[in-house]
C-alpha cells in the first residue's frame, strides 16, 4: 500500500457504522527477510527465502501511519470528524475507487445517490453524481489511470477564485488549458478573459468543431484573440492613481496639481479629452507660468500622449471582449510589463463597475458610463505575479485585491497562474480558495503557500518537491480533501511548450554556414564596400 493511497475502516459513530477514510501518510517495513541473510548482494533474495523456508509472496509486514479524514455524512454533504480511532485489530480496506470519486471532490453526494442496504448508506458503490458544471480535471495518482476520475466543481472556484502554483517546466499552463476546455464545455458555457502576457493560449481556437465541445441549439465555443492594436485604453478611463504609476517620480506639488486637473476633467460630460485638454485646464487652474504644470507637461506627454496604447476616444466595448460561451485571450507579449498592468487595470475595472451595475445598480455614480454584464465573469492571469506583486508595485493590484475580496459577491471570479508564489501578493494569494499545486522545490515558495493558502498542510508540501510533470495536488474550497491527481491529456495543443535549443542551433548553424560572411559580401559589393571596411579595421 503506497504512500498517498486512501484506506476505510468501520467505527460505529452514534449508534450507525459508518466508513471511515484515512490518507496513508508513511510506511515502514517491520518484517521482512532478516537483513544479516540479506547483507550479501551476490545471494538472491529467493535463494536465501528458499534457504530458511520462508514463502516469498506476501510476507512482507509494514507499519502505516494515516491521517483520518472522516467519514462521509450525506446530510451535511462533507466529512465529519468520527472522533474516535479504531480499535486494535479492526480491519483495514483499500477505499473502492467509486466512493474515493465521488466523496474526495465538494461535489455534494446525498442519499438518493448512494445506495442504501438494509437501511443503511452504503458508499462503496455510489456513482458519481450526473450533474453539470464539473471539471474533469484527470485521475487519482495512486490507482491506475482512470480508475478514479477527478472532477472539480466549477462554480466553486470560479465564485471563490483560483490558484495554479508550480515551477516553471511543471505544466501549470497545460493544467490551465484543461480547466479552460471544461469551462467552455456545452454544459458550462462560460465568460472566460485570459490575460496572456506570453502567447502562450493561442491554440485553444482548436475547440471549435471539436464534438466534445458542441452542444444544442448548435453551441460551439467562441474563441476571440485580442492583440494591442485592439487594446487601447481611452485617457479618461484612468485614475488618478494610475496617472501617477506612470508619471517619472512626480514632486508632491505636481501631484496636487494634477489632482486638481483631473478632477476637473473628470466632471465634464465629454469622455473624449486627453492630455492637450487636461493640460489646458490645469495652465486655467494654476496659471501659464506655474513651474509644476511645465514639469507635468513634460511628463504628461512622454509617458501618456507618446504611448501608442493611450488614446482620447477608442474605447472596446465589454459586449465584444466578454460573452457566455466565449473565451477571450487578451494577447500582451509584445507589450512592456507596465502596459500589460494598466491594461489589466483598466478592463478589471470597467468589469467590476459593470458587474455592480447589473447586480445592485449604479445609477447615482458619477464615473458608471453605462455599461452592464448581467452574467458571470472568470478572468484568468498568467505570470499573476506581474499583476498582483508582493512588492505593491503594480497598478492592477488594487483592483485585483478588490476583485479577490468582494467578487464573490457579484459573480466575477479570478484565478491566478505563477511558478513564484513568494512573488505574489499574500492578500490576493489568500484569497484563492481552490489551489491547484504543483511542483516547487524553493523553499521560499513553499513558505508562501504555507502562509497563504489555507489548506496547506504539511501532508501537502511534503508532497511538493516530489511531483514530476503533470502531477499536481487539488486542495481548498472544491475539494473535501487535498487530493494528488494526475493531470488529464488536453483536447488541444499545448500553445507553451519549451523552445528545442539543440534542434534550432543545428538549424541556424546551418543556415549561417549557407550564406555568405560580412567580408565576403563587402568582397563582392566591390570598392567602395571594401575600402569602408578597410578604413574601419584600421580606425
Amino acid at each position: 500500500m503506497k504512500t498517498g493511497e486512501f484506506i476505510t475502516y468501520s467505527v460505529i459513530v452514534e449508534g450507525e457504522p459508518q466508513d471511515v477514510i484515512a490518507r496513508v501518510t508513511n510506511r515502514e517495513q517491520a518484517r521482512g527477510l532478516p537483513e544479516t541473510f540479506m547483507a550479501d548482494p551476490n545471494v538472491a533474495p529467493e535463494t536465501v527465502a528458499g534457504t530458511l523456508g520462508v514463502p516469498t509472496e506476501d510476507i512482507d509486514l509494514y507499519r502505516l501511519e494515516a491521517t483520518v479524514i472522516g467519514f462521509y455524512d450525506t446530510q451535511m454533504q462533507t466529512f465529519a470528524n468520527p472522533r474516535q480511532l479504531p480499535q486494535p485489530g479492526t480491519r483495514l480496506r483499500t477505499a473502492p475507487d467509486k466512493m474515493l470519486e465521488a466523496v474526495l471532490p465538494n461535489i455534494g453526494v446525498d442519499e438518493a445517490d448512494a445506495r442504501t442496504t438494509g437501511g443503511e448508506v452504503d458508499l462503496s458503490s455510489v456513482e458519481v453524481p450526473k450533474r453539470d458544471g464539473l471539471a474533469h480535471m484527470g485521475w487519482l495518482l495512486n490507482r491506475e489511470a482512470g480508475a478514479v476520475d477527478v472532477h472539480v466543481p466549477i462554480d466553486e472556484f470560479a465564485a471563490t477564485h483560483l490558484a495554479i502554483l508550480a515551477s516553471t517546466g511543471s505544466g501549470k499552463s497545460y493544467t490551465a488549458g484543461v480547466l479552460m476546455e471544461e469551462m467552455m464545455k456545452p454544459d458550462v458555457r462560460a465568460s472566460l478573459l485570459v490575460f496572456d502576457p506570453h502567447g502562450e493560449y493561442d491554440t485553444l481556437a482548436e475547440m471549435r468543431g471539436e464534438d466534445i465541445f458542441e452542444g444544442e441549439s448548435g453551441y460551439q465555443p467562441e474563441v476571440e484573440y485580442f492583440d494591442p492594436d485592439n487594446l487601447q485604453i481611452r485617457i479618461s478611463e484612468l485614475s488618478i492613481g494610475d496617472v501617477m504609476s506612470i508619471l517619472d517620480n512626480p514632486s508632491d506639488r505636481m501631484q496636487e496639481r494634477l489632482d486638481g486637473g483631473w478632477r476637473a476633467m473628470q466632471q465634464r460630460e465629454s469622455r473624449t479629452w486627453g492630455v492637450d485638454e487636461l493640460l489646458v485646464e490645469m495652465y486655467q487652474q494654476y496659471g501659464e507660468d506655474d513651474s509644476s504644470v511645465g514639469a507635468l507637461e513634460w511628463r504628461l506627454r512622454r509617458s501618456i500622449q507618446r504611448n501608442d496604447l493611450f488614446t482620447t476616444d477608442v474605447n472596446v466595448p465589454l459586449e465584444e471582449l466578454v460573452a457566455p460561451g466565449r473565451c477571450t485571450v487578451l494577447q500582451m507579449d509584445t507589450l512592456s510589463r507596465r502596459d500589460q498592468q494598466m491594461i489589466a487595470t483598466v478592463l478589471l475595472r470597467r468589469l467590476y463597475q459593470a458587474r455592480l451595475a447589473a447586480v445592485r445598480g449604479r445609477e447615482d455614480d458619477p464615473n458608471y458610463d453605462g455599461e452592464i454584464i448581467d452574467f458571470p465573469l472568470f478572468s484568468l492571469f498568467e505570470e499573476g505575479h506581474r499583476f498582483a506583486p508582493a512588492t505593491g508595485e503594480a497598478p492592477s493590484l488594487s483592483i485585483m485585491r478588490t476583485i479577490t475580496s468582494e467578487g464573490r459577491k457579484f459573480g466575477f471570479g479570478l484565478g491566478i497562474i505563477s511558478q513564484r508564489p513568494s512573488k505574489i501578493d499574500q492578500d490576493v494569494l489568500s484569497q484563492c480558495g481552490t489551489q491547484v499545486t504543483m511542483k516547487i522545490q524553493n523553499p521560499t515558495d513553499q513558505d508562501a503557500i504555507k502562509n497563504s493558502v489555507e489548506a496547506a498542510g504539511e501532508d501537502v508540501l511534503r508532497e511538493l518537491p516530489g511531483l514530476t510533470p503533470g502531477q499536481a495536488v487539488v486542495s481548498g474550497d472544491s475539494m473535501n480533501t487535498p487530493v494528488l491527481i494526475q493531470v488529464r491529456k488536453r483536447h488541444t495543443q499545448h500553445g507553451a511548450d519549451s523552445i528545442p535549443a539543440t534542434q534550432e542551433w543545428r538549424t541556424a548553424h546551418q543556415r549561417h554556414q549557407e550564406q555568405p560572411t560580412r567580408s565576403e559580401s563587402a568582397d563582392m559589393g566591390g570598392g567602395e564596400s571594401s575600402g569602408e571596411q578597410n578604413l574601419l579595421g584600421e580606425d
